[in-house]
């Protein structure tokens, strides 16, 4: 299989080339040239597997031409060793039709860890055959930094530089990433928000002649197509779970970078039976406004208390548009050029064919706030601010009741106890046996001002160490 350009200008990549090229060339994102397709009678026959070997089946058509079978499922299972229930992604039911897809029990209690676990597993496995080292770097909004610290932070083959905005991501996620031991380890509190590490990640991607031309720099933010890829799984295992491929099922997805979602976008595209994709956004609410007024502009960063969706910028959302604009490379990189510049609008044929496949919502604090109290005295079920703002949007856009409705629960409430507690009735939740001294743990992070030339020189100097 080969990868290319959602601005048609790079040349087509292998898998191995695309897991360590992060951005292309020209500047667009990395899609595969053609999708796998299963058949009905293929999904039915994967009905009872375990999620790891799920994975290995989904997973191998994008990977096959670099990594060997059997070496695929000797990662795929130790990416996911370390979950922390049989199921790996457990659903429980909420209501009658409707569901929540718990993806937070693994390592960092969020589900970034399904695509970083195995992302660390297959560096360190690349790295290993190419005898080379890699610098990762990566910024995060709350969960995407703990989650690639852990997953990377065994590999004999990478430094891992993470960029997150200083105070505003919350206690437990800071404490995630600070305290973790390790010389290989570098976390960045950056003072500005979170586009500003965003943007300076890609500008690093783009001259990273900081690094003295010694070591190649990797993306671990969902730009990164294996992180994309992995999570296409766990739709299918849901699916699966409730009666699919006979019957569609819908998902809702809080999401603020639009990786999360796409990946459910592509598993419809190779054939699995989903009815509809709800995006679910807080006051943060880039993509419900290019859904509901076809337009893409930015506006100033909310603080709320869902801090992995306070973002203004979806990057993963030009993989989407490169589908939406018939694979036109060309329109598409003219696009994001008017955008990096201004707003831009986009066609109503694109904009149609979007509201064909997906719904969206805008929940805003206090309404996730009514929705943790809501579901916790009907069902005593406790949710993370995130997973919240899911379960709200998708009870609002549960139109066919027939079809079972899954929100992805995106992080264990004890990530936000604060946001939790707001709520009014709903106990406080504590952290898991495997964390319980994580707010005594010593931190070890650097603030540094909002400059990239900081970065790089940070960055420079600790490598040289």
């Amino acid at each position: 299989m080969k990868y290319i350009s959602t601005r048609g200008s790079a040349p087509a990549l292998n898998f191995e080339q695309v897991l360590l090229t992060g951005l292309a060339p020209d500047g667009g994102l990395y899609v595969p040239e053609h999708l796998p397709q299963w058949s009905r009678e293929e999904m039915e026959s994967w009905r009872g597997l375990e999620y790891r070997d799920l994975a290995h089946r989904i997973i191998l058509p994008f990977v096959e031409e670099c990594i060997p079978a059997a070496d695929l499922k000797s990662l795929v299972d130790a990416a996911y060793s370390d979950f922390r229930h049989d199921a790996v992604a457990p659903l429980v039911q909420l209501d009658s039709n409707q569901w929540v897809l718990e993806l937070f029990h693994g390592p960092t209690l969020a589900f970034k860890d399904f695509a970083l676990q195995l992302l660390g597993h297959l560096l360190d496995y690349v790295m290993e055959r190419r005898h080379e080292k890699v610098v990762i770097m990566g910024a995060t909004s709350g969960d995407t930094g703990s989650a690639a610290i852990e997953g990377c932070r065994r590999c004999r083959n990478v430094d891992i530089f993470i960029l997150h905005p200083h105070e505003r991501v919350s206690n437990v996620q800071r404490r995630q990433m600070t305290t973790v031991t390790g010389d290989n380890i570098h976390n960045i509190a950056v003072e500005g928000n979170f586009d500003d590490c965003q943007a300076m990640v890609k500008a690093s991607f783009a001259d990273n002649s900081f690094l003295g031309g010694e070591r190649s720099l990797v993306a671990v933010n969902s730009i990164n197509w294996a992180r994309i890829m992995a999570q296409i799984v766990y739709y299918v295992y849901a699916s699966l779970a409730l009666g699919g491929p006979a019957r569609e099922v819908s998902f809702s997805v809080p999401t603020g970078n639009f990786g999360d979602i796409f990946a459910g976008y592509l598993a419809k595209c190779m054939g699995l039976p989903i009815a509809k994709l709800i995006i679910a956004t807080n006051k943060n609410d880039v993509l419900h406004r290019v859904m509901t007024q076809e337009r893409y502009a930015r506006q100033e960063i909310h603080h709320t208390l869902s801090p992995s969706m306070d973002i203004s910028i979806s990057s993963n959302f030009e993989r989407l548009l490169f589908d939406l604009y018939d694979r036109d490379g060309l329109a598409i990189a003219d696009l994001m050029d008017n955008f990096a510049v201004g707003d831009v609008n986009f066609s109503a044929s694109a904009m149609e064919r979007a509201r064909t496949l997906f719904d969206s919502r805008r929940v805003n604090d206090d309404e996730t706030l009514a929705e943790i109290d809501h579901t916790y005295q009907h069902c005593s079920y406790t949710l993370d601010p995130h997973s919240a703002i899911g379960v709200r949007a998708a009870r609002e856009c549960h139109s066919q009741v027939s079809v079972p409705m899954v929100t992805l629960a995106t992080a264990h409430p004890a990530k936000f106890p604060e946001a939790v507690a707001q709520s009014g009735r709903v106990p406080a939740p504590g952290l898991p046996p495997h964390m319980a001294a994580l707010m005594d743990a010593e931190e070890r992070f650097t603030v540094l001002p909002n400059e990239l030339s900081t970065i790089h020189s940070f960055m420079a100097r600790a490598l040289a160490d």
